[in-house]
């Protein structure tokens, strides 16, 4: 029988940024229990090579029931649940080893992308119901991020992880790192949290979008 458990991963800092965001959900909300389920943090490193793997053995070992990742996207102002990875490696930065792979698939082989199996229209939602920012996304990206939300999908239909479902959420920078840049769009660290139990009490609870009156997709 499996745990009642959610596993949240998030990324160490990268880009030349002393904090992640999903980093630090991981510390506020690590240990926690949403609707009778404890959250399992797990921190990925931002390597193309180990943190699909390291997040496909936390899986195995934890056999939890969600799994939602969590990773930076600057720029970004809201929550942006994604609904697709795609099976693409096209690197505009180095990762933490220096490797910037173009053009490549992510599992060779493998089908051309994946949909994320947690009700995202739900968690879109119940987020804006409580005032938490919060949209639908069609692009991943095609870095780390999108390549750990293509191999946590593709391990959990592949391999026999019990009903999991699964899928990824981009967060905005925090307001301590936007001041740095241009494009200063930042959310809160309660703000952040907030909406992350949010979605992640949302996925519990609903397995499937079904109807929703009044949703909005942006």
């Amino acid at each position: 029988m499996a745990f009642r458990r959610v596993l949240l991963a998030g990324f160490e800092p990268f880009g030349g940024e002393q904090v992640n965001p999903s980093h630090v959900l991981l510390r506020e909300l690590g240990g926690e229990r949403i609707s009778g389920h404890r959250i399992e943090p797990l921190c990925l490193p931002v390597n193309f090579t180990r943190a699909g793997a390291l997040l496909c053995d936390a899986i195995d070992a934890c056999r939890p029931q969600v799994v939602l990742c969590v990773g930076q996207a600057g720029g970004r102002s809201r929550l942006s649940f994604e609904r697709v990875a795609i099976n693409l490696i096209d690197a505009r930065i180095a990762d933490d080893e220096g490797l910037q792979p173009t053009d490549c698939p992510v599992v060779m082989g493998g089908p051309a992308a994946y949909f994320s199996s947690l009700p995202v229209k739900r968690m879109q939602a119940a987020c804006h119901a409580a005032g938490v920012p919060a949209e639908l996304s069609f692009s991943a990206g095609s870095y780390v991020c999108n390549a750990v939300f293509y191999q946590l999908m593709h391990h959990i239909r592949t391999a026999p992880a019990e009903n999991c479902r699964a899928g990824f959420v981009h967060v905005p920078w925090l307001p301590e790192q936007a001041i740095h840049h241009v494009q200063s769009a930042s959310m809160s660290l309660d703000l952040l949290c907030k909406g992350i139990g949010i979605a992640i009490e949302s996925a519990l609870l609903h397995t499937e979008d079904g109807s929703i009156i009044g949703g909005n997709e942006h």
